[in-house]
C-alpha cells in the first residue's frame, strides 16, 4: 500500500523497496537495456493509477498502441482507464514528398512532439505519466545540450501539476549521459545478467531517491505472467523479534542424547559429511518428529527428487507423506538454475513465517552455491537469512556435501561452520574389512554435548546411535587402528 505522499508502483516487492513507492509529483529515470523490463514496470506503475481512478498517460514514441495492447494481453491486463498517446512515425512520413528539405529533422519534429505531448498532459490533467522511451527525444534533440535542455523543461514543466513521472531509457546511445540521472530526482537501474547456463537474472538497483529513505543494493526480480515480481534483499536487523526458546527433539533417543537433548529453536545446524552418509534422512527425521508434535517444518530441496526423498524416508520408518498429507511438512523442490538467490531467500522467508513453522532444512550447500552468480557472496546471504530465522525461533538445518569418501583432505563447497551454531560430521571408516559410518559434534555454541565419535547406520528400517568407538584411534580419517578387542556395535534406537 502507498501512502499519501507516495504513488504505488503496483509491485508489492519494489513498493517495499522503495519505502511505499515513488514520491509523487516527482520525476524519475528509469534504465535499462532492452528486455529489462522497463515497459512492464511502467505499465504496472499506471495500471496501479488507474485501478485508484486516477488519470493516467502513456507517451510512447517507440512502440505503438497496438503492440502495448498486445503485451498487456500476453500478461493478462486490461489497459482500460490508461490514455495512450502515440508518437511513432507515421508511414506516410517515410514518403520523399514529406521530408524535410530546408531544415534539420530535430528542429521541426521535436518541436511538434513536444507541444503534442504537452497540450495532451494540460487536457487530461494526468497524475501519472510515462516517457517510453528517452532514446528517441535524445536522437530528435540532435545534440547533448540540446537533449538536457528538453529534459529540464520537461521536469520545470511538471514541477507544479502534481504529476509523477517516469522516463524510461534503453541505454541504446553510445555516450552514456549520467546529468539526466541529475536531473531526475531519482534513478533505477534494471539489469539483465546471462550465466553460461540457465535462465537470465535479472536485478535492479536503487540508484538515488531524492529527499527519500529506500533500501540500498541490487535486488533481485523476474518477469513472468503477470508482470515483475521483487525480491527485497534480505536485512535481517529490520526484522527483529522476541520468541520463545526451546530443544526440538529428533525422536531417537540416543542421538537427542549426543546432542544434550536435541537442536535448540533459533539456531542453525550443519550436517556435513561425504554423499550417501545420512545428512538428508537425518535432517527428515528432525523435521518428521516435529510434525509428530503438531510442529511445522519445510525442506527445501536442491539436490534430490521429491519422490525419491519420500521413498527413502518412508523406508527408514519417516513418514514424511502423511505429515505432508496433514500440512505439517512442506517439500519444495529447487532448481538452482531457474532460481536467483533473491528469490530463494523470499521463498525461505515466506515459509518460515507462513503457519508458524518451526524448522526450516536446506538440502543442501552444494544446490545453494550453484544458484548464485558469484560464490563468493554465498556467506554473506547465508548470514542474513540465518540471523533471520534465527530471530524468528526457527531452527535450521544445513546440509553440506563433501567432496570424496575417506580421507582427511575432504571439502564442502564453502565454508558454512563458523556461521552455523552447531556442526554434525557424519563421516565413513574402515573396520574389519567393512565400511561404517561414524558421528560427531565438531562445534555446538550454548549447550553441553558429547565430544565423542559414535558409529551411525542407516539399516533395519531405523536410524541408529552405537556407542563411542573408544576402541578406534583416527576414525576421523577414514582409516583408524584398532586397539580394542570387540568389533563396534550399534545400540538399536529408533
Amino acid at each position: 500500500m502507498s501512502g499519501d505522499g507516495h504513488a504505488s508502483t503496483g509491485i508489492e516487492g519494489f513498493d517495499a523497496i522503495l519505502r511505499g513507492g515513488f514520491p509523487r509529483g516527482r520525476l524519475f529515470l528509469i534504465e535499462g537495456m532492452p528486455g529489462s523490463g522497463k515497459t512492464t514496470l511502467a505499465m504496472q506503475f499506471l495500471i496501479d493509477g488507474a485501478s485508484r481512478g486516477e488519470p493516467v498517460l502513456h507517451v510512447t514514441m517507440s512502440e505503438t498502441a497496438e503492440e502495448l495492447r498486445a503485451a498487456a494481453v500476453s500478461h493478462g491486463w486490461s489497459l482500460e482507464g490508461i490514455h495512450i498517446r502515440e508518437l511513432v512515425p507515421s508511414e506516410i512520413e517515410l514518403r520523399p514528398d514529406h521530408q524535410y528539405t530546408m531544415f534539420h529533422p530535430s528542429e521541426m519534429e521535436l518541436t511538434d512532439r513536444t507541444k503534442s505531448i504537452l497540450s495532451e498532459v494540460d487536457r487530461l490533467k494526468p497524475t501519472r505519466v510515462v516517457f517510453d522511451s528517452l532514446s528517441e527525444l535524445r536522437l530528435l534533440a540532435g545534440n547533448p545540450l540540446r537533449y538536457r535542455r528538453q529534459i529540464l523543461g520537461l521536469k520545470q514543466f511538471f514541477a507544479g501539476r502534481h504529476c509523477t513521472v517516469l522516463l524510461l531509457d534503453d541505454l541504446t546511445a553510445t555516450d552514456r549521459d549520467l546529468q539526466i540521472q541529475s536531473i531526475a530526482h531519482g534513478a533505477v537501474s534494471l539489469e539483465q545478467l546471462s550465466p553460461e547456463y540457465g535462465i537470465e537474472r535479472r536485478r535492479l538497483r536503487v540508484v538515488k531517491l531524492r529527499g527519500a529513505s529506500f533500501l540500498g543494493g541490487y535486488q533481485d526480480y523476474v518477469i513472468r505472467r503477470g508482470g515483475l515480481t521483487v525480491f527485497p534483499r534480505l536485512v535481517a536487523a529490520e526484522h527483529r523479534l522476541v520468541v520463545p526458546k526451546g530443544r526440538l527433539s529428533s525422536g531417537v533417543a540416543e542421538l537427542d542424547k549426543f546432542l544434550g537433548g536435541g537442536i535448540e529453536r533459533g539456531t542453525s545446524t550443519l550436517i556435513v559429511g561425504a554423499p550417501g552418509t545420512g545428512k538428508s534422512s537425518l535432517a527428515a527425521r528432525f523435521v518428521a518428529s516435529a510434525a509428530e508434535r503438531g510442529q511445522r517444518g519445510t525442506m527445501f530441496t536442491f539436490d534430490e527428487n521429491r519422490h525419491v526423498l519420500l521413498s527413502r524416508a518412508a523406508g527408514l520408518g519417516i513418514h514424511l507423506q502423511e505429515h505432508i498429507d496433514r500440512g505439517l511438512v512442506e517439500i519444495q523442490q529447487v532448481d538452482p538454475a531457474e532460481l536467483s538467490p533473491g528469490e530463494f531467500a523470499h521463498a525461505v522467508r515466506v515459509a518460515s513465517t507462513e503457519g508458524e513453522r518451526v524448522m526450516i532444512v536446506i538440502d543442501s550447500l552444494n544446490g545453494y552455491v550453484n544458484a548464485m552468480p558469484g560464490e563468493k557472496y554465498l556467506a554473506l546471504h547465508l548470514h542474513e537469512m540465518l540471523t533471520y530465522l534465527g530471530q524468528l525461533g526457527v531452527a535450521t538445518i544445513l546440509i553440506g556435501a563433501h567432496q570424496g569418501f575417506v580421507g582427511g583432505q575432504m571439502q564442502g563447497p564453502v565454508d558454512a561452520s563458523y556461521l552455523a551454531d552447531a556442526v554434525l560430521l557424519l563421516r565413513y571408516f574402515e573396520a574389519a574389512g567393512e565400511v561404517r559410518q561414524a558421528i560427531s559434534i565438531v562445534k555446538k555454541r550454548g549447550g553441553a554435548h558429547e565430544r565423542t565419535i559414535r558409529e551411525f547406520s542407516l539399516e533395519e528400517g531405523a536410524i541408529r546411535v552405537g556407542h563411542p568407538l573408544r576402541e578406534f584411534r583416527g576414525v576421523l580419517t577414514g582409516v583408524p587402528t584398532y586397539r580394542g578387542s570387540d568389533a563396534p556395535q550399534t545400540e538399536e534406537t529408533s
